[in-house]
């Protein structure tokens, strides 16, 4: 099942541009089920948490700093292959090498507020996953579906 959820996360410029019904209607058209989600306000410190793989890097400080201005939706995504699907419906982390039609090229301002976030590997899906959701509050399509047939069968 792991290889079947990824981790996303609509970053502040695009909540606060307005954009999250279009990038979730976007998500859901491609075939992806969300499986978890929720609006949130990250501290400068769960930021810092979040992205400390990048804590090295000259743009950490200002990444975690746009990161805790405003909230962000936080999401899980499922779909056979998902990892590998939601990158391709992404795009380029730079939306001007971002292929036409991707949510990093039609809602990204820039760089830096490049729309969202997409997990990398079916490992850091569950990592990212588990920063934002108990297991309790992710609800996969097989749970749902198991669900309704034990209460048809009550």
């Amino acid at each position: 099942m792991a290889h079947d959820i990824t981790f996303s996360m609509i970053k502040p410029g695009a909540v606060k541009a307005g954009h999250t019904g279009a990038i979730l209607k976007m998500i859901e058209d491609a075939g992806f089920s969300i499986v978890a989600m929720k609006k949130t306000w990250l501290s400068k410190e769960q930021a810092k948490q979040f992205y400390a793989v990048h804590k090295e890097r000259p743009f950490y400080d200002h990444l975690t700093s746009f990161m805790s201005e405003s909230p962000i939706i936080a999401l899980v995504l499922q779909k056979d292959n998902a990892v590998q699907d939601y990158r391709k419906l992404i795009g380029a982390t730079n939306p001007e090498n971002a292929e036409p039609g991707t949510i990093r090229k039609l809602f990204a301002q820039s760089l830096e507020q490049n729309a969202v976030h997409g997990a990398d590997s079916d490992e850091n899906a569950q990592i990212e996953a588990s920063f934002f959701f108990s297991k309790t509050e992710i609800y996969t399509n097989e749970q749902v579906q198991a669900s309704s047939e034990v209460k048809m069968a009550s």
